[in-house]
Order: structure tokens, then C-alpha cells, then sequence
């Protein structure tokens, strides 16, 4: 196999093969609280000021938020609600699910076990039945179903990582229910990862104390996609593709009652009437917080949280960011692609130019990346590629000397096909990392059965906030999906099997918004939501970062 690395990167390989041996029997110790915090406040992006805007108008008003979403956020729609006559209603539901990624699909799957016929509702999703961040998650799912674990210690486990400020409620909800889950998964033909006797193989994750995390190769998203939007598919559920909601759409008091659609490819509108109305649309990764590339779909432009604050759903934990220590630094084709953190759960180690380990492989998301931060930039330990970035590298081979030859190639065989395409065997060869912008931790305000404060919206998955509080631990997303996308299509359901028609429609609320905009002086003159990433021009997103970092 030819070589995928310049000579000078080789020579730095050579040392990280020189200590690897030794490093194979040691254990870096896990920072102290104090450590972390320390490490946390002076090269995680979080704690740049620069990076943040408080809200000036909506029910957060006061709250930081990053400032590409304010931008968003404090922005008049990209429709004027006169141009939209909504006495005509071309689709009439009793459910309607805005956004067709895991916790859409699994919310519409509950909903028909709790009696919604799937010709009274519809998802209605931004590109195809799938496209999501759900189908892209690598490493697996956490479920404490051991006899030495429990729903207990998954959420201290969890608490901890979001540094205590996971609303307890919302988190007992997501443990408990996880091994229900399983079960559920098991009941519609989810391959897990086996061993030989028929047990699951769980390994460990950052941040957590027991093995108990599930997955399917490296591929675990995808795994868990593919079965169940092909049971949504079985029960003949309608999709509506290519069609982003735009607005939601309310009545006369103030309730959600449906939403506004946008065919992209014709960019006519489509006025929804729904009962109850599911939010599930995903994250904001791909607005580039602080210029960082990202693992995200391209859908993933908080589109959302836009549409819910405009209703009037609080946000919370918006201040937070979660990037994952491990995404791809080298070659520039994949800059930003995750680097599952599997490669660490099996013994994969983050080490310096020089070969050396300088963090344990598993400290949780924010201290990891932070640590990744302050070695490239705090102590300039990291190796800088021909574009300029710069990076760690993460001993891969290490892996087959921990659990034998071949075990880099049976368990991470995504992995091992990514970096073969551009020559570099990650079986034989480290490869080079550097932090992405992975997660949005917070969003819209949920109560534990995905309901919001606005009645007839729910919400689920990444959309919503308070699961994760500051900080998500591995595995922890895929299960939000599926814990949250069920409660919400059982209770939406529920609140649309006895609700009467919406007999009003309107887009007042818009026009009240773009009140407030104005009344405030705020600059108005970008519109939201984005529905999908600009890179054209000077919009083009760098290859390489010039990060800042408080020394």
C-alpha cells in the first residue's frame, strides 16, 4: 500500500512506534475536578467571550448563545405571512413530525402503536427520509443492562458529565427507559455486536464508569436507520422529502396548529394542519461555531430552535458546544469527518509529536478536546499538516497490540475504509486528530414527555435541550433519540386523539417577532431559518483553523 503521509509526519510515526509498547502498559491518570475545570476555562471554545451574544429579544431574552445562532435567532423570517394564504390547506393531519431523522421516525412508530392511523399524519423532512445526524453516529448506544450497572449509575455517570446541569427529570427519563430500548431494538432485528456465547459486547465510553455502551461495528447509526425507517416504511407512513417546514403555524390562541413547508425544488408552499406538531429537526453543527469544521449533516442549521423561539420555546444551555476531541486533522478531503470514539473505548490513545500520552484517552467530550487544544496550541505538541492545521495523533495500531491483530479491521471497519481511499493503513499507522464541532448540548425546553411550553408542539432528540446539560456523554445521543422520540409520539398522540381540529390558522406570531426585532434596533437585515449551509465565495469554509486559546 502506498504511503498517505509526507516524509516529515513519518518521521514523528517513528516515534509515536518507538513508545508504543511501553504506553500499551500504562494508565494515564484521569484529571482532578480542579484540573479539569482548569484545563476546561483556558482552551475550550465555550469560554471564549468573543464566541457568544446575549439574546436581546424572545423568551430568552439575557441567555448567551453562540453568535452564529444569535444571528439566526434575531433575524425576521424569510417570508412575509401576507404572501401566504393558509385558508388553503394542503395537507390536513393529526400529526405532523418535522424532521425525518431518528427521533422523527421513532416518534412516528409510537404514534401508531398509541392508535394514530399513518394516513392521518406526515413527516415532513428537509432532504431524504434518513439524511441525519442519527444515520451518521459512529460509536453506539448506552444502556445500562449489566448486573453490575444501573439506571442509577448511568445517570450520575451522565450528571457528571454535563457538570450537574442535566434537568434531573429529563435524565431519569433517558436511563431508565434505555434497556426498554434495547429490548425494543431487539424486537425489530437491530444486529448489536455479539461475542461468541451471544452477549452483548459493551465497552466504556469518556466519562463513564461501567462497560455499557452497545453499538454495531462503527456504524451504529446506520444500523439502527436502516431498521427503523423500514418499519416506518412497512407501516406505509407518508414523507414528504425535500420539503423543510419553514414557520409553524398557530391558531387563534396562541397554540401550535401545523406548519408551513418549502419545496426546494419549486419553492412553492404547503400549509399543514396538524393536531399536534413533533419537532425534530436536529442540531446546528453546520453553522461552523467559532470556524470549526464539522462531523454534521449537511441539513444541520438550526432551523428548530429558529421556528420554536419564534412560537415561544425558551432555550437552554445554548452556551454550550460540544466538540468532539476526535475529529479527522489529516488529509484536507476529510477534515472535520468524525473519528469515532471508539477508536479510544478499544484503547486508542491521543499522543504528541514526540509520541507521548498526555491525557487519559477517556476524560468526558469537553476535557478531552480541551486537552487536544492545549497540546497543539498551549504547548505546541502538535504536528501541523501541509494546509496549516494542526493535530494529535491517535495511536490506532495500539489497538490490535491490546486485543490482537485484527481487531482495528473487525470493529472499526467504517473507519479502516475511510482512511484507505487516500492510502494510510490506520491498522498499522496512527492517524492525525484534532477537535469538530460534533453536538449541539443545549436547545428548545422539554418537559419529560417531549412536550414544550407552547401546547400542541413537542419536541425530540437534538433539537431539545436539558438531557445532556452542558456536557453529552458517548452513546448517550442515540439513546436521547430513540427515549425522546417515543415519548413524544406517544404523548402527541395522546394530545391529538383529543383535540378538535384547529379551526384558525395563523402567522401572527411572525409578525409579532419582527416587531420586537425592530423595536430592539437589532440589524435585520440576514432572515432564518437558513434551511441549508452557504459555501460560496468568502463563505467557503477554511481547511485549517487559527484558533484562539487563553493562555
Amino acid at each position: 500500500m502506498a504511503d498517505g503521509y509526507p516524509e516529515y509526519m513519518r518521521k514523528s510515526i517513528e516515534k509515536v512506534e518507538k513508545t508504543r509498547e511501553k504506553r500499551a502498559e500504562i494508565t494515564f491518570d484521569r484529571m482532578t475536578p480542579d484540573e479539569s475545570q482548569d484545563t476546561l476555562e483556558k482552551y475550550h471554545p465555550d469560554y471564549r467571550k468573543e464566541g457568544k451574544k446575549e439574546l436581546e429579544v424572545g423568551p430568552s431574552k439575557g441567555e448567551l448563545v453562540p453568535t452564529e445562532l444569535s444571528t439566526l435567532l434575531e433575524s425576521p423570517s424569510i417570508i412575509d405571512p401576507s404572501d401566504i394564504n393558509l385558508n388553503q390547506i394542503d395537507y390536513d393531519v393529526d400529526l405532523l413530525i418535522v424532521g425525518g431523522g431518528g427521533a422523527g421516525t421513532v416518534a412516528a412508530l409510537w404514534a401508531i402503536r398509541e392508535g394514530i392511523e399513518p394516513e392521518n399524519m406526515l413527516i415532513a423532512t428537509k432532504l431524504r427520509h434518513g439524511d441525519s445526524n442519527s444515520m451518521m453516529a459512529q460509536g453506539g448506544m448506552q444502556a445500562a443492562d449489566k448486573e453490575v450497572d444501573s439506571p442509577i449509575i448511568h445517570f450520575l455517570d451522565a450528571m457528571g458529565g454535563g457538570h450537574f446541569t442535566n434537568d434531573s427529570d429529563l435524565l431519569k427519563a433517558l436511563t431508565r427507559d434505555a434497556s426498554e430500548i434495547v429490548k425494543w431494538h431487539e424486537e425489530l432485528g437491530i444486529m448489536y455486536d455479539r461475542d461468541e456465547k451471544g452477549e452483548f459486547v459493551e465497552l466504556p465510553g469518556g466519562g463513564t464508569s461501567r462497560y455499557r455502551l452497545h453499538s454495531a461495528g462503527d456504524y451504529t447509526g446506520m444500523e439502527l436507520m436502516r431498521v427503523i425507517r423500514d418499519q416506518a416504511r412497512n407501516h406505509e407512513v407518508p414523507v414528504l422529502e425535500f420539503a423543510p417546514a419553514v414557520e409553524l403555524l398557530t391558531d387563534e390562541k396562541g397554540n401550535v396548529s401545523g406548519a408551513l413547508l418549502m419545496n426546494l425544488e419549486t419553492n412553492e408552499y404547503y400549509v399543514v394542519r396538524a393536531k399536534s406538531t413533533i419537532m425534530a429537526t436536529g442540531g446546528f453543527g453546520r453553522l461552523h461555531v467559532q470556524s470549526y469544521p464539522t462531523t454534521n449533516h449537511y441539513g444541520a442549521t438550526a432551523d428548530g430552535l429558529v421556528m420554536g423561539y419564534r412560537v415561544g420555546v425558551p432555550l437552554r444551555d445554548m452556551d454550550s458546544v460540544q466538540y468532539h476531541p476526535t475529529g479527522a486533522a489529516y488529509p484536507d478531503q476529510v477534515v472535520g469527518l468524525l473519528v469515532t470514539e471508539k477508536v479510544r473505548s478499544l484503547g486508542g490513545q491521543p499522543v504528541n509529536k514526540d509520541g507521548e500520552l498526555f491525557v487519559n484517552p477517556l476524560e468526558t467530550r469537553d476535557v478531552e478536546a480541551a486537552a487536544l487544544i492545549r497540546e497543539c496550541y498551549g504547548r505546541d505538541q502538535g504536528i501541523t499538516t501541509p494546509t496549516g492545521m494542526k493535530g494529535v495523533w491517535l495511536d490506532s495500531p495500539l489497538i490490535d497490540v491490546i486485543h490482537g491483530e485484527g481487531t482495528v479491521a473487525s470493529r472499526l471497519p467504517a473507519m479502516v475504509r475511510q482512511y484507505e481511499r487516500f492510502d494510510i493503513n490506520m491498522t498499522k499507522d496512527p492517524i492525525l486528530v484534532f477537535p469538530t464541532l460534533h453536538y449541539q448540548n443545549g436547545g428548545l425546553v422539554i418537559k419529560p414527555d417531549s412536550s414544550t411550553p407552547v401546547n400542541g408542539l413537542f419536541a425530540a432528540g437534538e433539537v431539545s435541550g436539558g438531557v445532556h446539560g452542558k456536557n453529552r456523554l458517548m452513546g448517550n445521543s442515540l439513546l436521547d433519540f430513540n427515549v425522546f422520540g417515543k415519548r413524544a409520539g406517544i404523548a402527541a398522540a395522546s394530545h391529538a386523539k383529543k383535540s378538535p381540529k384547529p379551526s384558525k390558522l395563523s402567522l401572527n406570531h411572525i409578525t409579532k417577532y419582527t416587531e420586537e426585532l425592530k423595536n430592539s434596533g437589532i440589524d435585520v437585515s440576514d432572515k432564518s431559518p437558513l434551511l441549508l449551509p452557504e459555501y460560496r465565495g468568502k463563505k467557503v469554509l477554511e481547511r485549517h483553523l487559527d484558533v484562539e486559546v487563553t493562555l
